[in-house]
């Protein structure tokens, strides 16, 4: 039976909600947005009669398109140009999904989205639903056809692999958002003592210019070396205008629930480098800059207000 227009009201109700689990799966928001839209389509092709909970038959259906998605996924990014790290988003952007506990936020973080890509599938499907969006261990099994002591045990396994990643403790939003102004004006100076005092000694910068924009293929490691390139980053040059197509100005803001740092010429986001700040001092810098991954961060910016720029670069 054709889909009625109460039909596409459900869903377009359930559509934020889809798109923020499939994007905390896959880390794209552009792979996200397909897959709700492909699971629409299966739902338009589907005995929706036959269909007793709307909610959780496309959630079962679209975790298995992610899964589908996450497994090709791996092949694509064995071949991907330097760096590979997702694609952030800004601040109120709605695909970021539900926030409000300290578990929904952790899964959020870009360092946490980061070190998810070292999970399989199924773990990265079973921590998801069940730690951002409460899903009982007796419905996600049900999601991947699986038992439910099979996906608590694939749960446990999952945070013990990403606790290895994480074993500082953050501070609060006021300080880190104090620490980064701190940051960037020790970054303005061009001396390298200030930027070394503000970071951890086995801090580390990776970028992601996806074979578009020039970085480094290797990640810079230890406070010096981080603190070397940081300052090279911020010393104005032409060649540097040149590549970005202006002099980029600069913003504070933050970007899935961390401290982040926006580049924009003329309206465009042209690289956004989210910091992640523990109590020891800065730990990492992950530097997207990779045009094909700023394209909604660039609509989410022209969307809203965000002020005058702390300075223009370069």
């Amino acid at each position: 039976m054709p889909l009625t227009l109460q039909d596409v009201d459900r869903f377009e109700t359930l559509r934020p909600r889809l798109e923020a689990i499939a994007y905390r799966l896959l880390g794209s928001a552009g792979e996200a947005e397909d897959v709700v839209q492909e699971t629409f389509l299966r739902w338009q092709a589907a005995d929706t009669e036959r269909i007793e909970v709307l909610e959780a038959w496309l959630t079962r259906v679209l975790t298995n398109l992610c899964l589908n998605v996450l497994t090709s996924a791996r092949a694509r990014r064995e071949r991907y140009v330097g760096q590979w790290l997702p694609e952030p988003l800004l601040e109120g952007d709605s695909m970021l999904g539900p926030a409000g506990t300290a578990e929904q936020r952790e899964s959020l973080s870009y360092a946490v989205l980061t070190l998810m890509e070292r999970l399989s599938p199924h773990e990265r499907a079973v921590y998801v639903l069940r730690e951002a969006f409460d899903y009982p261990h007796r419905e996600v099994a049900g999601f991947l056809g699986i038992t439910e002591a099979a996906s608590q045990q694939i749960f446990h396994r999952a945070k013990k692999h990403l606790a290895e990643g994480r074993a500082r403790t953050a501070v609060d939003a006021a300080a880190a958002r104090q620490v980064v102004q701190e940051f960037l004006s020790a970054a303005t100076t061009g001396r390298t003592e200030p930027l070394v005092r503000l970071l951890t000694a086995d801090v580390v910068s990776v970028g992601d210019g996806g074979g578009k924009v020039p970085a480094r293929t290797k990640p810079f490691e230890g406070a010096l070396a981080v603190a070397k390139f940081l300052r090279g980053l911020f010393k104005p040059a032409p060649s540097k205008r040149a590549l970005v197509g202006g002099s980029p100005e600069i913003h504070v803001t933050t970007a899935n629930g961390d401290p982040a740092v926006v580049a924009v010429v003329e309206g465009r986001v042209v690289g956004i480098m989210c910091l992640e700040i523990t109590a020891e001092g800065i730990a990492a810098f992950r530097s997207q800059a990779n045009p094909d991954k700023l394209r909604r961060a660039t609509e989410r910016w022209a969307a809203t207000e965000h002020g005058e720029p702390l300075f223009r670069a370069l």
